[in-house]
């Protein structure tokens, strides 16, 4: 799970927990001065011995989750997974491409919401097929030639490049193909918890399971033509380079063939919707991106110690997906139970209902994640937003603060602080 960036510690390196125990018993030894090596050991009662392992550790993994082995005081009780990674799941590898999944199996609460993460190279397709679920993408890499096919037999043909989304509807049959010169990466999220990428119906298997004399009365073809047709999923293949884009558009039908819907949104180059100079959030659902009924999102971006404010969601639980960066996650649910997790790129992470939570980039670069929602809208509230619009005298008899106090408090939702 180490990030390329990342060097794995040395077998004889010390994880974090040893490292502050280690820091602790020298500022002991300092100010005990010539205390015998006993005096100077934590007691069995301290908070250092009671953090501290004598035994095995896996010490990359508690590089990468410092915040869930040695958490901060104010974490308690047990708010169930809020942490999982792609790299910990078994990577379909194909000639032309993989994909691996993180689905309700792995990460049991998110019920909403699986995501798949794949990969295709230059002219590899992920073969015509459709799904019981709705389709959300986000284009991660590269480049692809996408097609999605309307009930009425209009088609959107359309080229997507990094930043660019699209949604297909459950049923709609799709498809997606690598560009020139190195292919493409992407997100898929599925508005089913239990989705699975090998439950796709795929034109392949379709065809290798049907009689053939059957498909010689609907193709109306000849059984030496029918002996050419597949005879088991292709899923991702290589194939050639597809010719131009309006070569495709017009082999299809030409104007009149044309989808009146438009299932692709170019994301990456809206304005933000929030932006300040600790970063910005680009919201996408159905009130810009009317196709997109069943998933909204959120594309966040923070600087350097930005932090996404305290905020939460009412209606819908949260799926994240981590593009870029570094940063830590504090999850608040009933309770008083808290649950705080560090997310690296290919992390995903997860957020119920209603629950508190903030983000905060702890690295030196940016932290690019996406937020996403069983929802046709984005809703979101902001705890200072809240407090600011309350009297100060109702705030100041539940958090003990002065009115001096309260108005320094943002008074508007920033989204990013």
């Amino acid at each position: 799970m180490l990030n390329q960036n990342d060097e794995r510690p040395s077998a004889d390196s010390l994880s974090r927990r040893s490292f502050l125990e280690a820091g602790s018993v020298a500022l002991a030894a300092a100010a005990l001065g010539g205390a015998s090596l006993s005096a100077q050991q934590p007691s069995a009662t301290s908070p250092n011995a009671s953090g501290s392992n004598p035994g095995q550790e896996n010490l990359p993994l508690l590089k990468e989750n410092p915040s869930s082995n040695t958490p901060p005081r104010t974490d308690r009780g047990d708010i169930g997974p809020i942490w999982y990674s792609f790299d910990l799941n078994h990577k379909r590898l194909e000639n032309g491409g993989w994909t691996h999944q993180v689905t309700q199996r792995e990460l049991p609460p998110s019920r909403d919401l699986a995501g798949v993460n794949m990969r295709l190279t230059a002219g590899s397709f992920r073969e015509l097929h459709w799904h019981t679920a709705d389709e959300w993408a986000y284009m991660i890499y590269g480049s692809a030639r996408v097609t999605v096919l309307n009930p009425d037999g209009t088609i959107q043909i359309e080229d997507v490049s990094k930043g660019d989304l699209w949604f297909f509807p459950a049923g709609f049959p799709h498809s997606i193909q690598g560009l020139a010169s190195d292919g493409c990466e992407f997100l898929l999220v599925f508005d089913e918890g239990f989705f699975s990428e090998e439950n796709t119906f795929s034109i392949s298997e379709w065809v290798a399971h049907t009689p053939p004399e059957i498909l010689e009365k609907n193709f109306r073809l000849s059984s030496s033509e029918l002996s050419k047709l597949p005879t088991r999923e292709l899923f991702i293949f290589p194939a050639a380079l597809p010719q131009s884009l309006e070569h495709d558009r017009q082999s299809a039908g030409g104007p009149s063939a044309v989808s009146p819907i438009q299932y692709i949104f170019r994301a990456g180059s809206m304005p933000p919707t929030k932006s300040s100079p600790q970063g910005e959030v680009r919201i996408v659902d159905s009130r810009n991106f009317p196709a997109s009924k069943s998933v909204a999102a959120g594309i966040v971006t923070l600087k350097p110690g930005g932090l996404r404010e305290l905020h939460w969601h009412p209606t819908a639980a949260e799926w994240q997906f981590y593009i870029a960066g570094s940063g830590r996650m504090t999850v608040i649910a009933p309770g008083g139970r808290a649950r705080t997790m560090d997310f690296n790129a290919n992390d995903v992470g997860f957020v119920p209902t209603a629950a508190g939570h903030y983000i905060e980039n702890t690295g030196s670069s940016d932290l690019i994640f996406l937020e996403m929602f069983k929802l046709d809208q984005f809703l979101e509230f902001s705890l200072n937003n809240w407090i600011r619009r309350l009297p100060p005298e109702m705030v100041s008899a539940h958090l003990n603060l002065d009115a001096s106090s309260i108005s320094r408090i943002p008074a508007e939702k920033l989204a990013i602080l």
